[in-house]
């Protein structure tokens, strides 16, 4: 009886979720339905129910997770920041002149986003905008076009930092622990955010070539369909041009350097680096909305710098008994360099806050954030009572049934994730489904960190499948009347079968995932 209401729960939720009731509230009023259901019928015990406060205790009080609202604000605040538009016309003048050059360009600008903001809809609906009707205006296929920014909105899934990636990686650190505890390992290794930001990075710039390579195709076999723009030839719009491209690309640039570099150096925690990008994304808008604020803005930033440089050469710790007076120096210096960024930081926001874009900012990271935590609350827990119900062990008795030993059941898992995507929203196929089928597959010998990578890919083409890809809806909301939804449809359709392409290459060359995280830490 315990497996029919299992198998129940299961099927119950998703049918609530598809017939469109909230996530959050399906999830847990599902569960509390069929745990009282199971309790009438002597099959589920309530005293697991106990354990609930304490894992949501856990979760709300978890380091990592602090990450999600401080990407969150990096992304919004980037986005806010017309960091985008300016992006897009620099690349469009420095690619344009190519058969093809439109849609590289918002393949690249599409790449750099991705690493600074993370967010879908705020790329796509930007992109589109802006870039769609000048596309079109050039004589680009309704098509290409359509699926070219749909495809490159969606970068912001897999390349870090990435909103998908720090919540799988917390859903993942539990599943690897159960897997290792199931095994009669006592003292578990873990898999961290860190390592997924590493592993995803190859994978990530492989998809950018990829689209690249599909753009570079379609000039050449259809030239009719991405046209060159004619560019003047004259040396000073050369120089002006290359100066351009210099002041576009250089602030984004710093900042994922400064996220990204400090996470893969070791230097800070992905939390403490999202701290870092918040700040940053604020100095950056600072000086885009007023650039009277430009000189305390670059003051903070060097004094940054200088912060990170100082904690490398001096112990900067003052809690200790003996503190030499090398290291005195260095604490004074730091102390005024902190006194430095903390003006700058000040008056960079007090800039954002008179321009009327913080408050906006600040609206939207909490929506995001909210019902982020509402969702994994609620999957909490669904999964304390499927677990209750022995589902996790059907799960487990069924893959491993499988033909094919674990490759089969990892081909099972994902082809199950691509079609559930084309229904169910990323975070939900996270909270609900990984939790699920991780564990198995991780006490069959697969490598946690591959598979964190492989479903990472896979949830990106949950953003294009129709009927319910976000990414086309954040497109057909803001796209001309002569791109018709079937033009946006049939334009993602190969964007979708080079990211089945790209799962491919992962799976047979797993190097390609796991080569970055050996190499930088081991």
């Amino acid at each position: 009886m315990s497996d029919v209401l299992a198998l129940g729960l299961f099927a119950a939720t998703c049918l609530l979720i598809l017939a469109g009731y909230p996530v959050a509230f399906t999830l847990a009023g599902t569960a509390l339905l069929f745990a009282a259901l199971g309790n009438l019928l002597g099959v589920f015990d309530f005293g697991l129910l106990g354990a609930y406060g304490q894992q949501i205790f856990g979760r709300m009080t978890n380091p990592v997770l602090i990450a999600v609202p401080l990407f969150v604000f990096m992304g919004v605040m980037l986005e806010r920041s017309k960091v985008a538009e300016e992006l897009l016309d620099t690349m469009g003048m420095l690619f344009g002149r190519l058969r093809g050059g439109l849609g590289i360009s918002v393949i690249c600008v599409g790449a750099l986003l991705a690493a600074s903001t993370g967010i879908v809809g705020a790329t796509v609906v930007t992109m589109g905008l802006l870039s769609l009707p000048t596309m079109l205006r050039r004589g680009y296929d309704p098509r290409l076009a359509a699926g070219s920014i749909c495809a490159a909105g969606t970068l912001g899934q897999i390349i870090p930092p990435s909103i998908v990636l720090v919540l799988l990686g917390e859903v993942l650190a539990s599943a690897y622990q159960q897997s290792q505890l199931k095994r009669g390992i006592f003292s578990p290794d873990t898999v961290s955010v860190g390592d997924l930001f590493a592993g995803a990075l190859v994978p990530g710039v492989l998809l950018v070539a990829l689209y690249i390579a599909y753009q570079l195709g379609m000039a050449w076999l259809r030239p009719e369909s991405s046209p060159a723009i004619p560019a003047a030839q004259d040396a000073a719009h050369g120089r002006r041009l290359a100066a351009r491209v210099m002041g576009a690309l250089a602030p984004p640039a710093l900042l994922i350097v400064a996220v990204l570099g400090s996470i893969l150096g070791g230097i800070a925690t992905p939390t403490e680096a999202a701290a870092v990008g918040s700040v940053g994304a604020g100095l950056l808008a600072a000086v885009k909305l007023d650039p009277k604020g430009r000189r305390s803005a670059y003051a903070a930033v060097l004094a940054m710098a200088g912060l990170i440089a100082l904690g490398g050469v001096f112990d900067l710790r003052v809690g200790r008994t003996f503190i030499p007076g090398r290291d005195w120096l260095g604490i004074g210096l730091a102390i005024g360099l902190s006194a430095v960024l903390a003006i700058g930081v000040a008056d960079a926001f007090r800039r954002i806050h008179r321009s009327g874009i913080l408050r906006e900012v600040m609206d939207g990271t909490l929506k995001i954030t909210a019902m982020v935590f509402v969702i994994l609350i609620g999957a909490a827990l669904f999964a304390l009572v499927f677990r209750g119900f022995g589902g996790d062990r059907l799960v487990h008795e069924f893959l491993t049934g499988l033909p094919g030993g674990a490759m089969g059941a990892m081909l099972f898992v994902m082809a199950t994730l691509f079609v559930l995507g084309f229904f169910l929203d990323f975070i939900e196929i996270i909270y609900v489904v990984v939790p699920m089928v991780a564990p198995p597959l991780m006490a069959m010998g697969l490598d946690p960190l591959w598979i964190g990578v492989m479903i990472a890919v896979n949830l990106q083409t949950s953003f294009l499948t129709p009927p319910f890809g976000f990414a086309l809806f954040y497109l057909r909301g803001v796209a001309p009347q002569s791109v018709t939804t079937l033009h946006i449809y049939s334009g993602v359709a190969p964007f979708i079968a080079i990211q089945v392409m790209a799962l491919l290459i992962l799976a047979l060359f797993p190097a390609l995932v796991l080569w970055l995280p050996r190499l930088i830490y081991g």
